[in-house]
């Protein structure tokens, strides 16, 4: 597994960002797929994660409505669509591949990407 997020940037607030994790190893649809947050001087935060096969889905409460995990397994792909930003949702994203759902310790880590959210 070899995980390879992107899509940050510096949006404003309420504006939509939709953040990628693609598996260049190509087995993502073996794990479940989730995305963790690291906002500066704050401990990293599950976000959101997805089982292997995408039939259930987890968010955290400040994030549920506004966000939107989903996969496409044949492209080895978990998708992370942010809608409504808010400026404390500046972070860097994480995304991460776990062997069981619920996840709550990954098996593996992409790379982070910086979502920042000006007000």
């Amino acid at each position: 597994v070899q995980l390879q997020a992107s899509g940050g940037g510096l949006v404003r607030a309420g504006d939509s960002l939709t953040l990628s994790c693609t598996d260049r190893g190509r087995s993502f649809a073996l794990y479940a797929g989730a995305w963790f947050r690291q906002a500066p001087e704050k401990e990293r935060e599950l976000v959101a994660s997805i089982s292997g096969f995408g039939g259930s889905t987890e968010y955290i409460n400040s994030v549920k409505g506004r966000f939107t995990i989903s996969r496409d397994n044949t492209r080895s792909t978990v998708y992370l669509q942010m809608d409504r930003l808010k400026p404390e949702d500046t972070a860097v994203y994480y995304c991460a591949a776990a062997n069981t759902f619920p996840v709550r310790n990954p098996a593996y880590w992409g790379d982070g990407t910086l979502v920042t959210v000006s007000s």
